[in-house]
């Protein structure tokens, strides 16, 4: 008898990576604004190199690149707000799961046991916005994860937390 029938919930396949049995916590939607001010800070450079060297020679495949330029930056807002709202994270009692895409979903697994360290982050624009960045480190480069967009004080709590989990399960081993 399948699990639906048994009244639990489907397997997730491989085209459905984030599974419904677990809780996940979302990332703070202020991240959006940082990266939309990093983005606006990338295309204001671009866009004045490119409409200084139209306006001086006239020719027209800078204005064209302009137009491009401006074009990729209205695209990339709208992938921003959604990427954001993508992330999520979940612990569960043996490993912490990260999910983020769009276009490409990925979940990673990380073990609390091939913790290595976990390392809090705040560049300037995360500073200004009271956010940080967890990033944890294993054996494994591949399989680093990393939980951005989160307030300090929970990023803190989940440093401890994963490094206290990380600490009693390599004890066992």
């Amino acid at each position: 008898m399948s699990d639906e029938a048994l009244g639990g919930p489907p397997p997730a396949g491989p085209l459905e990576p984030w599974p419904e049995t677990v809780r996940w916590q979302s990332i703070s939607s202020d991240l959006i604004w940082v990266e939309l001010l990093r983005l606006s800070g990338l295309v204001a450079v671009f866009s004045i190199a490119l409409g200084a060297g139209w306006a001086l020679s006239g020719a027209w495949p800078l204005g064209l690149a302009l137009g491009v330029v401006l074009l990729f930056a209205v695209w990339r807002s709208v992938t921003i707000v959604r990427a954001v709202r993508a992330w999520g994270y979940a612990e569960r009692e043996d490993d912490l799961l990260v999910r983020h895409g769009l276009l490409v979903r990925r979940l990673s697994i990380v073990p609390y046991s091939r913790m290595q360290f976990v390392d809090v982050s705040a560049g300037p624009l995360e500073r200004a916005f009271d956010l940080a960045t967890v990033q944890l480190h294993t054996a494994a480069a591949a399989s680093d994860a990393r939980v951005p967009g989160l307030r300090p004080a929970e990023a803190s709590r989940l440093r401890d937390r994963l490094t206290a989990l990380g600490e009693d399960r390599a004890e066992g081993l």
